[in-house]
């Protein structure tokens, strides 16, 4: 028994409405949008305290594990466990899946606190309240929702409404409600006592998992299986995916809290939000004088009340108001700000195409458990990249079956081993490797490893690369 919440941060989502900053393959999680920390270690942060919390257990998708395990360990995380799922099946068979390994290693009566991984939140002495507040709930067996006392009325989020209205503390919930258009959103404003949905929640591992079994058996019994049958990967749990791919894909809220009498809701004021578009994000930021938001190379004249973002290029915008511009090294956005909603319907109609679907999914920057690479140049059997490994790193010893490379080392120390020769190579040195040679990559000294790799062939294809041995289970 432990009367420590465990904190269980959910961060497996591929939401894409702050593209093209956010992509399939690297969603806001992972990004530094607010600050030099992602909002995944934010929420890291958050859970920090080792006299109010234990060790957290993160939920994400396999492909994210590494990214998961890179960021941990850049902010200082202890983590519980990092479980994998399988295959998406929404927040129900993830919470569940949670409680159910939270059981086994805390006890049925442990408390979890359910965390978004991409919300910015404002630790002050309301929010530490209303944790407080909302352990003691669960831990008298309600399933515990976190409302916030709304500031406009806002069309992205689901409210609850609350049986009373109450200034602070808990109280039943009387209904959720779906995300309303402008004029119910303002109607329930006026009408008072109803609440944003944040989505955080404080349960019991045990009441949860017992609701499940009344109102959703077959989550329950998915999560039960996926757990149960789970195997160990690394520093990784991979759930069984055979019995979570049989969990419906639903929601915590239409499987369980809708439908429960043992929810409640803790009435919140402190600041939240889930920045959930762009207007969101520039909410929620400092702004200039003329409430400009500006991130990475930028020059404005005459402009108000705009964003301005750029991870790339130097933008330049002059004499426009209301302007969302959001610049990477291969996709630009442009709209207006009080719109920036509209972006979700501008990625499914990239996604729709082939030749625009995979700006919705890849970054040039592509993020390995070794480091990574960026793309520079591509051209007709040619491809220049940039590639960075961590000190201490190594990648797969591997081969191709249809190009060559060639390494000019930029910065650091190279140890290249080519079919069983190792050889050491320092700033300004290269090396060729011929098509079909079987060759690694490690980073032997104290800083970054940085390269240019120009590759030649007829096919340039990530997935021609053949694995002989990896240190991160992928071969």
């Amino acid at each position: 028994m432990t009367r420590l919440i465990v904190p269980v941060i959910l961060a497996g989502g591929q939401g894409t409405r702050l593209w093209p900053l956010s992509r399939t393959d690297r969603p806001k999680q992972f990004l530094p949008l607010l600050g030099p920390q992602s909002l995944f270690q934010k929420a890291l942060e958050r859970v920090s305290d080792p006299s109010f919390y234990a060790p957290a257990i993160v939920i994400t998708n396999s492909d994210y594990r590494f990214i998961v395990a890179e960021q941990s360990l850049e902010a200082g995380a202890t983590l519980c466990a990092i479980l994998l799922e399988p295959v998406a099946r929404n927040t129900a068979a993830a919470i569940a899946a949670a409680a159910a390994y939270a059981g086994d290693h805390f006890g049925g009566d442990a408390v979890l606190h359910i965390l978004p991984s991409d919300h910015d939140i404002s630790v002050d002495d309301g929010y530490r309240l209303a944790v407080a507040q909302a352990a003691e709930a669960a831990r008298a067996g309600q399933l515990v929702t976190f409302g916030i006392v709304p500031t406009h009325p806002e069309t992205g989020f689901g409210y609850i409404k609350a049986r009373t209205t109450v200034g602070a503390g808990i109280c039943p919930v009387e209904r959720f409600v779906e995300k309303p258009d402008a004029e119910r959103a303002s109607q329930m404003l006026s009408e008072g006592g109803y609440y944003w949905n944040s989505g955080m929640f404080m349960i019991g591992a045990d009441v949860f998992l017992d609701e499940c079994a009344i109102l959703s058996g077959d989550t329950l019994a998915a999560a039960r299986g996926a757990v149960s049958k789970a195997r160990a990967d690394l520093d990784f749990i991979r759930l069984d995916e055979e019995a979570f791919a049989a969990a419906p894909d639903i929601s915590v809220d239409y499987a369980i809290l809708e439908r429960t009498d043992k929810a409640a809701v803790v009435v919140v004021s402190f600041g939240w939000s889930d920045l959930g578009s762009w207007n969101a994000v520039w909410r929620n930021a400092g702004r200039d004088a003329a409430q400009n938001l500006t991130l990475g190379a930028v020059t404005l004249s005459g402009v108000s009340n705009s964003l301005v973002v750029t991870d790339h290029a130097h933008v330049a915008v002059d004499s426009l108001d209301d302007i969302a511009v959001i610049a990477t090294n291969d996709a630009v956005y442009v709209g207006r700000l009080s719109e920036a909603q509209k972006v979700g319907g501008m990625v499914k109609t990239l996604r729709a195409d082939k030749s625009t679907a995979r700006l919705t999914e890849v970054h040039r920057t592509a993020y390995r458990p070794w480091g990574g690479y960026a793309s520079v140049l591509n051209g007709d059997r040619f491809q220049v990249k940039r590639l960075f490994v961590k000190p201490g790193k190594k990648l797969s010893l591997q081969k191709h079956h249809h190009r060559a490379e060639h390494w000019v080392v930029v910065r650091g120390t190279a140890e290249v081993t080519v079919d069983g020769i190792i050889s050491m190579l320092s700033e300004n040195q290269s090396i060729y490797l011929p098509l079909g040679c079987t060759h690694r990559l490690a980073d032997p000294g104290m800083i970054d490893l940085e390269l240019i790799e120009v590759q030649t062939g007829s096919y340039l294809g990530e997935d021609d690369i053949i694995r002989i041995e990896d240190e991160f289970g992928r071969s």
